[in-house]
């Protein structure tokens, strides 16, 4: 293990995603290595919330927008008074007024992008890579490819995966106990989605693949259903459109869930239909627990989830496709047992938590130990 550090952790964002989940993943491990963490996120936000909580060290800094400077201010003096040796940028406006701040108090960064979409070369974005931070990282090869694409120089460039905590997976019963409990009976096939209702995430796609499969489907066919865990801009929308598909008691939109290893424990298969990807902590954590994946071949998705290994995966935005992909796993058991057998040993080859951490701190040493900064303002 590295000496011990002190890393300030910069996250804009008020709600909670993926991206907060691995920050907190990242910081837990961290401190159980030894290592100080202080988490600058906005006031009244579920992250600071979350870190008391857990009694993790935080300092609220509101971030209003992207020329809100008294939020650099605030933090630049805050990484003095907690004498961070770096500071890790985890969203795009933490980069610029982060990233901002951390210059200012001369002290290395990093930047983890999470996001597979292309890199704007404006002049903010040269500041940030060019600048602020030492290190980008991509949490899939393809946003490092972005990061790339985008002008960022290759020799700053890594990747290190997102991450999984099986032991946060535990459901809180058996899967027959939970059916039961649910009213499920034992050959009901569940299909679930768990995302942030937006676009994005394609959620309209299963549904329409989901209204196939019911048309084309024999009279005595296993009941199907699909749970959408997750809230967001698209609900309403989604809803009339489930309506208008005259799927009735074939959806059910469950909202935001905090028992997500329950949801994974009775299900039969996840649908990550994605119209673009980070990578999916969903589908990480549906792997974890054996459950096989149909998700579509974007991003970090398409690189995570191993077409006819752990899962099967279709063109983006192609209905018919992810129709004859459902209906190809719900038809055979057999397909659905060894896609789910192989997904513990897909995590074991990168995706574990233990895997992450260690990444990060060796990343970390390596920042640390290259000393002071060239020209750092102070």
């Amino acid at each position: 293990m590295s000496s011990p550090l002190t890393i300030a952790h910069v996250d804009s964002e008020k709600g909670w995603s993926g991206g907060q989940v691995q920050v907190f993943l990242l910081m837990e491990g961290l401190r159980a290595r030894g290592h100080r963490n202080v988490l600058f996120c906005p006031p009244g936000s579920r992250q600071e919330a979350r870190a008391r909580d857990l009694q993790l060290d935080v300092r609220p800094v509101a971030m209003r927008n992207d020329l809100h400077l008294a939020a650099s201010t605030r933090m630049k003096y805050g990484f003095r008074e907690c004498e961070v040796d770096l500071v890790h940028l985890h969203t795009g406006r933490a980069n610029w007024l982060g990233g901002l701040a951390a210059r200012w108090a001369g002290l290395p960064a990093l930047t983890t992008r999470r996001m597979d979409r292309s890199v704007g070369r404006h002049p903010m974005n040269r500041l940030v890579y060019r600048k602020f931070v030492q290190r980008a990282v991509g949490i899939a090869p393809a946003v490092s490819d972005r990061l790339r694409e985008g002008g960022v120089d290759p020799a700053i460039v890594s990747t290190i995966w997102s991450a999984v905590d099986r032991s946060a997976l535990q459901p809180s019963a058996s899967r027959e106990v939970l059916r039961e409990s649910l009213g499920l009976s034992n050959d009901c096939k569940v299909l679930l989605a768990a995302a942030h209702l937006t676009q994005r995430k394609g959620i309209d796609l299963a549904l329409r693949a989901l209204s196939h499969c019911l048309a084309e489907q024999q009279s005595d066919a296993p009941e199907v259903v699909l749970w959408i865990a997750g809230d967001g801009p698209e609900r309403p929308a989604l809803e009339k459109l489930a309506v208008e598909l005259k799927l009735g008691s074939h959806v059910r939109f469950l909202g935001r869930r905090e028992d997500m290893s329950d949801l994974l424990a009775v299900a039969d298969l996840l649908m990550m239909p994605s119209r673009a990807e980070g990578l999916g902590i969903a589908a990480l954590e549906a792997m974890a627990v054996g459950l096989p994946v149909l998700g579509c071949r974007v991003g970090g998705l398409g690189e995570a989830v191993v077409d006819e290994r752990t899962g099967v995966l279709v063109p983006p935005d192609d209905v018919d496709a992810l129709a004859k992909g459902l209906m190809r796993l719900l038809e055979d058991e057999h397909l659905r047992h060894a896609l789910g057998r192989e997904g513990p040993v897909r995590i074991d080859e990168g995706f574990t938590a233990t895997q992450m951490v260690a990444a990060y701190e060796s990343l970390y040493a390596e920042i640390v130990a290259a000393g002071a900064l060239p020209g750092a303002v102070r």
